[in-house]
């Protein structure tokens, strides 16, 4: 369906909001980018962009004014160049660009003329230096460059704003049209979880996990919101494996943490399972303290808790399973603490989820922790590794090599969390039932 323009209108209208008249905005999008010599990194517009127009373009510019309490919208974008576009594509340029929900769509070639234009009329500057060059350029010279008007009557801005905390704010809680597509992202992410579970078998390479799971991806009309980690075995045990090419064994783990973007959205889903279609005893004990500390975790995910409430709660978790295992004493002083739980998860429970995965904004104010709210959006992701290649602690014999992490993104609403991606099989038996085709 997509984003109605007024809802882009209203974002762009709450922003200026923040700023005081005789303001103005300015957004570049992302820049293409050189991996080597005539290959480029695969474009992906700006997620403030996409999140005030939609607009998935190169090498365009959002400009924000606020006079007289008025806002109206520029959007600077390439012209079109046909010799360009028989080599890179077609481009909307201007006229293909009206459609958008901006009041006024110019030629890049106008940008900084527009800027000199409207400078004396401003007093402010919303934009994050370091983005662009030439446009860093401008505003340092509008804002700190003496001139004879500016010392007659102190006409042009007179102060540089950064409008990231304010977007990062707007953007933190998500309307319906953003978990429509958010919810696509969940559900193509599940699929192709589903389908690597399905396939797997053992002498099978991560690689070929990789390939299955972001084959599904595209296959689906989208693709990785984050490199596939597909670790198998010890590999598990570190976090941010990439490597992705070791042969897994009969009676390996493979934890593959995956997820997708739709309309810019991303998901972000970890499922850790058997690749013989069968946990042992001891990664069943693993497993289900993981489990049972990502559902405790998720109920804690409530409007008007704290947003270290899912962590308090899945390490109190985590830490009774520990015990009980014997893997930490019970007698420490603090079991969930950075010698107790600590050594075995040694990350957060989560992040914010939207347009980034790792998702803009704070989790605490004035040095205190936020609470929930309605539309915002959290992964849920405990685990525990024990690396049998680490020196630095004494590692259970009976669950060297064993890494498991579970990950779900859960929505925060006025009747509860709700869990996004519950359609992956996640509990012990429905995994095993998978695999084996029961």
């Amino acid at each position: 369906m997509g984003t109605p323009d007024d809802v882009y209108v209203r974002r762009q209208s709450a922003l200026m909001d923040s700023f005081d008249d005789q303001s103005i905005a300015i957004f570049p999008t992302n820049s293409s980018m050189t991996r080597s010599r005539d290959v480029h990194f695969p474009f992906r517009a700006s997620s403030d962009m996409l999140y005030l127009t939609g607009c998935e373009q190169e090498e365009c510019t959002l400009v924000l004014s606020k006079v007289g309490g008025v806002v109206s919208s520029t959007l600077f974008v390439q012209p079109n160049d046909t010799l360009q576009e028989i080599w890179t594509g077609r481009r909307p340029g201007i006229e293909g660009s009206r459609s958008l929900p901006v009041d006024v769509v110019d030629s890049n070639e106008n940008l900084l003329d527009f800027l000199n234009k409207i400078k004396d009329s401003i007093n402010s500057i919303a934009y994050v230096m370091g983005e662009r060059k030439v446009l860093d350029k401008w505003v340092h010279d509008a804002v700190y460059t003496e001139t004879r008007a500016r010392q007659k009557s102190g006409v042009g801005p007179k102060r540089i704003t950064d409008p990231r905390p304010y977007l990062s704010e707007l953007r933190l809680r998500k309307d319906s049209h953003e978990l429509e597509s958010m919810q696509k992202a969940a559900d193509i992410a599940v699929k192709a979880h589903i389908e690597a579970m399905e396939k797997a078998t053992p002498d099978m390479n991560e690689c070929e996990f990789q390939g299955i799971i972001e084959g599904a991806f595209l296959s689906h009309g989208s693709h990785w919101s984050y490199p596939s980690i597909v670790a198998g075995g010890d590999n598990a045990t570190i976090l941010h494996y990439h490597a992705n090419d070791a042969v897994l064994k009969d009676g390996d783990l493979l934890l593959i943490d995956a997820g997708c973007e739709v309309d810019g959205y991303a998901s972000d889903v970890t499922r850790t399972f058997p690749v013989s279609g069968h946990f042992t005893e001891p990664q069943r004990e693993i497993y289900q303290a993981v489990l049972d500390a990502q559902r405790a975790a998720i109920a804690a995910c409530k409007v008007g808790e704290q947003v270290t409430a899912p962590n308090d709660a899945a390490r109190r978790v985590l830490s009774e399973h520990l015990i009980r295992l014997d893997v930490i004493d019970e007698s420490m002083d603090e079991p969930t603490g950075p010698d107790g739980v600590g050594l075995w998860f040694m990350h957060g429970i989560g992040h914010w989820l939207g347009l980034d995965v790792h998702d803009v904004g704070i989790y605490s104010i004035d040095s205190s922790s936020r609470v929930f709210e309605p539309g915002m959006v959290i992964t849920i992701e405990p685990g525990l590794y024990f690396a049998s290649w680490r020196t630095d602690v004494d590692v259970p014999e009976r669950y060297a090599g064993i890494g498991v992490r579970i990950e779900d993104d859960i929505l925060i609403t006025n009747d509860g969390p709700v869990n996004l991606t519950e359609a992956c099989p996640v509990e012990i038996d429905d995994i095993e039932a998978l695999m084996n085709g029961d």
